[in-house]
């Protein structure tokens, strides 16, 4: 809200001019995704008021707002640049389908094309704008999260306007999970929870519910299960099985679809889930920046193997080509990054839509389908707005909480070598260590 005072020579049906102090507050909204050298920021468009990412040269320039050249705020960067640019996912609801079970697609657009709306209106409310967003993002943690479960809290129903009780079996936890999960339709979805065990009495005042949380998703992620796998650089944290349809041929989607649900509904309950997912998955749930190093973070040998290419003079000796060589259930096939790519050879003209292509590939397309019912499960329930004030490890953080490290199940399996190999346990190092 902004007061006016009108001049004392006014008479009513006069128009007059006045300055809204809109630059003041959008300079206050700025995300910053930047390193020492530069990097993205999310700032607010004037002309719309949305959410827009755009690419700083370094941490004393500011980033330019749209009519202010917005061509150099993204360093003209009409191709693709290994160092600097960066894609943001981009969901496209499809009209005309069922609103129980929306559908849509989900690409990859370059960063600076990414905006997103900074406020949220339900039921002819307006729960945020891009002042209240101004307003909290620099806070802490806590703080924020706070704002965002005050969010949460307007968009539940209340208890006597209807209430959903979910019953599960034991022995059948995933599969009752899943029906009742996905039977309901989006405003049952913020509907107030109760989950019950069949046959076991009791009152859900949260542990049972904690309980349901932990036990689904922890199935969800066991890469027993075939939805999930082990990340390359990382065991603990989970990347989506590209096969998943062999592993679950008739509703591997719906699996991704309900956990989507399942962990909005944790995010939105402020429950914890079984699983640690790579970084760039939660950059796909916010819509941040997805840049080389997250491939770095997700596979780094297949990162400096690409990287050594940059290097390289004469590509024509690597015999490259548009495709990459993939291996499931042990059958190898050629994959085409781009149409006909089979029949494109790789040079030094063309490698930085080759290094395109693979970045796209392996944040995006190789595992498409499943972000997509993924994404589509999440924002059944979380307001993508809502999310802009945190950033991927605060997202993590507050879904995952932090890890507990079992100290003796780790004393004991521990394998030791080198210096320590012949004494084991018994050397004082190793003592002074445990």
């Amino acid at each position: 809200r902004v007061l006016v005072t009108c001049p004392p020579s006014v008479v009513p049906g006069q128009k007059i001019r006045f300055q809204l102090p809109v630059q003041q507050v959008i300079g206050n909204i700025q995300l910053s995704y930047e390193s020492e050298t530069g990097g993205w920021c999310r700032t607010i468009r004037v002309t719309d008021l949305k959410f827009q990412w755009v690419r700083v040269n370094g941490k004393q320039q500011e980033p330019q707002h749209e009519g202010d050249n917005a061509e150099a705020a993204v360093d003209n960067m009409e191709t693709f640049d290994f160092s600097k640019s960066a894609y943001v996912r981009k969901i496209h609801m499809l009209e005309g389908n069922d609103a129980r079970m929306r559908t849509g697609t989900v690409e990859l657009v370059p960063a600076q094309d990414a905006v997103v709306d900074s406020r949220l209106v339900y039921h002819n409310r307006t729960l945020l704008s891009y002042a209240d967003i101004a307003n909290v993002q620099g806070k802490s943690l806590e703080e924020k999260t706070s704002w965002f479960q005050s969010i949460c809290t307007q968009l539940t129903a209340e208890w006597d306007e209807g209430h959903v009780k979910l019953v599960v079996r034991r022995h059948s936890l995933l599969n009752d999970s899943v029906d009742a999960v996905m039977s309901l339709g989006r405003e049952d979805l913020r509907k107030r929870w109760r989950v019950e065990f069949l046959g076991e009495p009791g009152i859900d005042a949260g542990g049972v519910t904690r309980e349901w949380f932990q036990l689904v998703t922890e199935q969800l992620f066991d890469p027993d299960f075939g939805l999930w796998l082990s990340s390359v650089n990382n065991q603990m944290c989970m990347t989506i099985n590209p096969a998943s349809n062999i592993s679950c041929p008739d509703d591997h989607l719906v699996y991704f679809r309900f956990l989507g649900r399942v962990m909005g509904r944790a995010l939105f309950d402020r429950q914890l889930i079984k699983g640690h997912m790579v970084r760039h998955l939660y950059k796909h749930l916010l819509g941040w920046p997805i840049t080389f190093e997250d491939l770095e973070a997700q596979d780094e040998g297949y990162y400096q193997s690409l990287k050594k290419f940059t290097t390289m003079q004469d590509l024509s000796c690597m015999c490259l080509d548009f495709t990459i060589t993939e291996e499931t259930m042990g059958v190898r096939r050629d994959v085409e990054l781009i149409p006909g790519g089979n029949m494109k050879e790789v040079t030094a003209e063309n490698l930085p839509e080759y290094l395109e292509a693979n970045l796209r590939y392996r944040m995006l397309d190789r595992t498409k389908p499943q972000i997509t019912e993924l994404l589509l499960g999440f924002f059944d329930i979380i307001p993508e707005p809502a999310l802009t004030i945190f950033d991927p490890n605060e997202i993590e953080l507050i879904l995952c909480g932090l890890p507990t490290i079992d100290i003796d199940d780790w004393e004991l399996n521990s394998i030791y070598s080198g210096l320590f190999e012949s004494k084991g346990k018994r050397d004082k190092v190793v003592d002074w260590f445990w």
